[in-house]
């Protein structure tokens, strides 16, 4: 875990923000899949709301912006839709905290859309917010933004392939030190509440037994509408008979960015078992699941309000 001092700087408010743009939830359809949508998912037979949790391939199509032996983990301190404890805005992206001059590298194949300072308000409310920022268009109306760069090695309309690098981590634009701010967009590349996970796109990091794995956790009430919550945990054990080992925290989406179908996200998890607790309206809710080499394991909670 690496944990620093160093993340995108708080941001002003903006007078009027974009509208969010909505992408749909299957979780009505009696055959739903167990894993998010996506246009490179294959259907698998499990469904969340019938057993205490599914294990899935995912949706892993990217690789890591960032290359070992540079820190390829995310921050944990300002995670996805996460406000460092309400000290910042809700956060659109992931980081990954490291030195002037770190290589960055495309996650997938795709074209250049945009390669330079943001000196209008494209990609968010302000101008001058990300700094020099690189855009690709990646496949299936998929786009991936990088920001705070220090140096831009591509040119808008350019091609590039998985793995090339495209850049070197800075602090341009609204940044506190040198880090990367990584976006995953879907549709509308200019609408600032596009944003999904990376976490769910990007192949998890290695372990000494081969990946570790993803947990998405979708915790909704009986009409199925993700709640507004806060902490929760995770009691790690590498056996199933075991004690816990290891507690892990995580913290809920924001709730101004509920408009996925998960509003949490726990990367690069350890293979083996846990015990999920979190309370909600003063009952304890908990659950056990596993955790796979390289899978997604997707929970979905029920609620009473």
């Amino acid at each position: 875990m690496f944990i620093f001092l160093i993340s995108c700087a708080p941001v002003p408010t903006p007078q009027i923000l974009p509208t969010a743009t909505l992408i749909s939830v299957a979780f009505d359809e009696p055959t739903v899949t167990a894993v998010s949508p996506s246009p490179t998912s294959t259907p698998e037979s499990c469904d969340p709301f019938l057993v205490d949790f599914c294990i899935t391939g995912g949706h892993f199509i990217f690789q890591r912006p960032i290359e070992p032996p540079a820190n390829t983990s995310v921050d944990v301190t300002y995670s996805y839709a996460s406000t460092a404890n309400g000290a910042r805005e809700p956060h659109h992206g992931v980081e990954f905290l490291n030195k002037f001059g770190t290589p960055v590298h495309a996650v997938g194949n795709g074209t250049v859309i945009f390669a330079g300072p943001d000196k209008e308000a494209i990609y968010s409310p302000w101008p001058n917010f990300y700094g020099n920022v690189i855009v690709i268009q990646q496949t299936d109306d998929l786009y991936t933004l990088y920001a705070h760069l220090s140096k831009i090695h591509v040119d808008i309309n350019q091609q590039v392939a998985a793995g090339e690098q495209i850049g070197e981590v800075g602090q341009s634009g609204v940044a506190i030190g040198p880090h990367l701010h990584l976006e995953v967009r879907h549709g509308n590349v200019e609408d600032y509440f596009s944003t999904m996970n990376p976490e769910l796109w990007l192949v998890p990091n290695k372990s000494k037994n081969g990946r570790l794995g993803v947990i998405e956790i979708s915790i909704m009430d009986e009409a199925h509408q993700l709640v507004k919550l806060a902490d929760f945990t995770l009691e790690y054990s590498q056996y199933k008979s075991k004690k816990p080992t290891k507690t892990f925290y995580g913290v809920t989406y924001s709730s101004d960015m509920l408009y996925e179908e998960e509003n949490a996200v726990m990367g690069d998890m350890p293979e083996g078992y846990y015990r999920m607790a979190f309370k909600y309206h003063g009952q304890l809710y908990e659950r056990r699941v596993e955790v796979k080499s390289g899978k997604l394991t997707q929970v979905v909670f029920v609620v009473k309000q």
